[in-house]
C-alpha cells in the first residue's frame, strides 16, 4: 500500500468551478504483482489521474449524472426497435422481455455503483476489473468497450442523416452533408469541456424524458379510447391477433422462439445504461451521486421501458400492415417506429414528422454521448496502463484531448454509408458490437463478484460501504447467468434454416465473433504481461481511498460554505422530493 503526501494546498477547485483532483506524491511501499500492479511503473497509481496534466475535472453535477444515466438508456432501440419485436413476437413477448433484461441491467449498475462508490477512478470499470479481478480482465473489457464505441459513434450519426431524409430525400441531399455537419458539432461540444458537455446532454436528455412521458400519455389515451377515432382498445390486440406470435414454427415451440428473439431486441435497447461507470472521474462528489442514479435507474426502467412496450402492444397488433415497414427496412426514421403506428392507427395527423423530430434529437444526443464514452474510455485504457501514455493527457479544461482526436477520428466511419454497397458490410460492424456490449455486462459483473469475495476475504464489512447491491453477489451471479446464456443464443435462428446460406454464415460470424475476441485479448494480454489474478486477501481496496475522501471533504465544504452565503436552498426541496425522480 502506499503512503500519500500532499504537496499542494489548492482547495482543489479549478478556475472554471470543476473539481480536480489535488496534486500528491505517492510514495510506494510495495507492488500488487507483475503486469498488475496498484502503482505504474512511473509511481502513479493506475487508473486514479492526480497530476494536472492528466487528471480529469470533477464538472458533473448530480443533475447532470442522473440525466446521464438515463439518456444512455432511451434511445432508437426503444422507439424503433420495439416495432420489430413487436411484429416477430407479439405484445406479451416484448413486455416479458423487457421485463426480464431491465432487471438484469438493474443488477448489472447496482454491481457497478458499489464498486464506484467505494473508489471513483479516473479509469471508470476498466481500472475496477484490473484492479481487484485480473489485469488481462481490464485490458479487454476496455479495448473491446472503445472498439464498440468507435463504431456506434459513426452509426449513430449515419442513423441522423436517415432521420432527415424523411423529409429531404438523399437525391435531393447527399447524406454525407449531414454527417460532416453532426460530426463537426459533436466534437465541438466534447472540446469545450466536462462542464459544457454535462450542461448540454442534460438537456437534450430532459428533452428526451419528456418525449417519452409525453409518448405513454399518448398511447394511454390512444388504448383507452381517447384518439379522434374513439375507439377503446383495452387489450383487445392481446386476444386477437393474440399476445404471443410464433416465430420459425407453429405452435407453443414457434411462441417461446420468437418470445427468446426478443430477449436480443431488448438487451440492445438498454445498451449503454452503463456508461455511469465512465463518467465517474468527472463526477462531483461521486460517492453520493452514482448511486443515487442507479437507485432511480430501476424506477426509469420500469416507467420508461416496461410501461412503454405494455401500451404500444395495446393499441397496435403484431399482424398491422404499418408494422410491416419495421421489419423490412433498416432505417432509423419514424416510419419504422411502432409508435408512429399507433399514430397513423388512431387517425392523428402531423404527429409523425414530431415523433420524426424528436428521433432526431434521440439519435444526436447518442452521437454526442457516444463519443464522450469513446474518448473517456480510451483515457481510461492509457490511464491503467493498457493504452500508450499520450492518451492520458489532458489541456486546461481537463479534456483527454488525444484520445478525443483519436477516437473522433474514427467516425468518419460514418461516409462508408454514403455508398450504398457499404452499408451491408456497415451493418456486420454493427452485429459486432452488441455482442461485445454483452461482454462489458459481464466482465462488470465478473468484476463485482471478485469484489465481494475480496471484501469477505478483508473483513470489509456493508456497514462501511457507501452503496450495496441490494441483491449482493448473488444478484450478479443470476444476471451473469443471463448475459451468457444471451450472449451464446442471440443468433440462434441461423442454425434453424439452411445455415450455410450467405446471409446465415455473415450474421453467425458478425454476431459471435465479439466472443473470440474478447477471450484473445485476455489470453494475449496473459501471455504477455505474465499478470495474475487478484486473490481476495491480496486485493488492494485502499491505495488511493484518502485521495478521494479528501477531495470529497473539500468539496461538501465548499457546498457548505455557497449554501450559508446564499442563506439556504429551500427551492431545491420540491425539486428533490416531487421531481428529480423523473428528471
Amino acid at each position: 500500500m502506499s503512503v500519500f503526501r500532499r504537496t499542494s494546498s489548492s482547495s482543489g477547485e479549478k478556475k472554471d468551478g470543476t473539481y480536480g483532483l489535488t496534486d500528491v506524491e505517492a510514495q510506494p511501499s510495495h507492488h500488487a504483482g507483475e503486469g498488475g500492479g496498484v502503482l505504474g511503473p512511473d509511481g502513479q497509481i493506475r487508473g486514479l489521474e492526480t497530476a494536472p496534466e492528466t487528471a480529469l475535472h470533477r464538472g458533473l453535477k448530480a443533475r447532470h449524472i442522473t440525466m446521464i444515466a438515463i439518456g444512455g438508456a432511451i434511445g432508437t432501440g426503444l422507439i424503433i426497435g420495439t416495432g420489430k419485436a413487436l411484429a416477430q413476437a407479439g405484445p406479451g413477448s416484448i413486455l416479458i422481455s423487457y421485463t426480464v433484461v431491465g432487471f438484469v441491467v438493474f443488477l448489472v449498475m447496482a454491481a457497478l455503483g458499489e464498486m464506484a462508490a467505494w473508489l471513483p477512478m479516473s479509469s471508470g470499470f476498466t481500472g475496477y476489473a484490473s484492479r481487484f479481478c485480473d489485469p488481462s480482465l481490464g485490458f479487454a473489457l476496455g479495448w473491446t468497450y472503445w472498439f464498440k464505441y468507435i463504431i456506434v459513434t459513426p452509426n449513430q450519426l449515419t442513423a441522423a442523416s436517415l432521420v432527415i431524409q424523411y423529409w429531404l430525400p438523399r437525391d435531393k441531399v447527399n447524406p454525407g452533408v449531414w454527417i460532416a455537419i453532426f460530426l463537426v458539432v459533436i466534437v465541438c461540444i466534447n472540446y469545450f469541456g466536462i462542464r459544457f458537455f454535462g450542461e448540454f446532454e442534460f438537456w437534450l436528455s430532459s428533452f428526451k424524458v419528456i418525449t417519452i412521458v409525453g409518448i405513454i400519455i399518448l398511447s394511454l389515451c390512444i388504448a383507452l379510447g381517447g384518439a379522434p377515432d374513439h375507439d377503446r382498445r383495452g387489450f383487445r390486440y392481446w386476444k386477437d391477433p393474440g399476445a404471443f406470435k410464433p416465430y420459425i414454427m407453429e405452435g407453443p415451440a414457434g411462441q417461446f422462439l420468437g418470445f427468446w428473439s426478443t430477449m436480443v431486441t431488448a438487451t440492445f435497447a438498454y445498451l449503454g445504461t452503463e456508461l455511469v461507470g465512465v463518467t465517474v472521474g468527472e463526477a462531483q462528489n461521486p460517492r453520493k451521486t452514482v448511486p443515487k442514479a442507479i437507485k432511480l435507474t430501476f424506477y426509469r426502467i420500469l416507467i420508461f421501458y416496461c410501461l412503454s412496450v405494455l401500451l404500444i402492444g395495446m393499441c397496435v397488433p403484431y399482424n398491422s400492415p404499418d408494422l410491416v415497414f419495421a421489419t423490412t427496412e433498416a432505417t432509423n426514421n419514424a416510419s419504422a417506429s411502432p409508435f408512429v403506428v399507433a399514430i397513423k392507427l388512431a387517425k392523428i395527423n402531423a404527429l409523425d414528422h414530431i415523433v420524426n423530430a424528436c428521433i432526431l434529437v434521440f439519435v444526436f444526443s447518442a452521437s454526442n454521448s457516444d463519443l464522450y464514452i469513446a474518448s473517456r474510455t480510451l483515457y481510461g485504457l492509457a490511464s491503467d496502463g493498457s493504452a500508450p501514455a499520450i492518451f492520458r493527457k489532458t489541456d486546461a479544461r481537463g479534456v483527454p484531448i488525444y484520445a478525443l482526436g483519436a477516437s473522433a477520428t474514427f467516425g468518419l466511419l460514418a461516409f462508408m454509408n454514403v455508398s450504398d454497397d457499404s452499408k451491408t458490410v456497415f451493418g456486420y460492424f454493427v452485429n459486432l458490437v452488441t455482442i461485445l456490449g454483452l461482454m462489458t455486462w459481464i466482465s462488470i459483473l465478473v468484476t463485482h463478484i471478485w469484489f465481494v469475495r475480496a471484501r469477505r476475504a478483508q473483513n470489509l464489512a456493508d456497514a462501511e460501504m457507501p452503496y450495496v447491491a441490494p441483491l449482493g453477489i448473488w444478484g450478479s451471479y443470476g444476471a451473469l447467468f443471463m448475459c451468457c446464456l444471451i450472449a451464446l443464443t442471440k443468433n440462434y435462428d441461423v442454425f434453424t434454416g439452411d445455415f450455410y446460406r450467405a446471409k446465415n454464415v455473415s450474421n453467425f460470424v458478425t454476431g459471435y465473433l465479439g466472443i473470440p475476441i474478447y477471450l484473445l485479448l485476455i489470453g494475449g494480454h496473459k501471455l504477455y504481461t505474465k499478470s495474475k489474478g487478484i486473490r481476495p486477501h491480496e486485493c488492494d481496496f485502499y491505495t488511493g481511498k484518502d485521495i478521494i475522501d479528501r477531495e470529497e471533504e473539500e468539496f461538501l465544504a465548499a457546498k457548505a460554505a455557497l449554501k450559508a452565503e446564499k442563506g439556504g436552498d429551500a427551492g431545491s426541496s420540491f425539486y428533490d422530493k416531487w421531481v428529480a425522480w423523473l428528471f
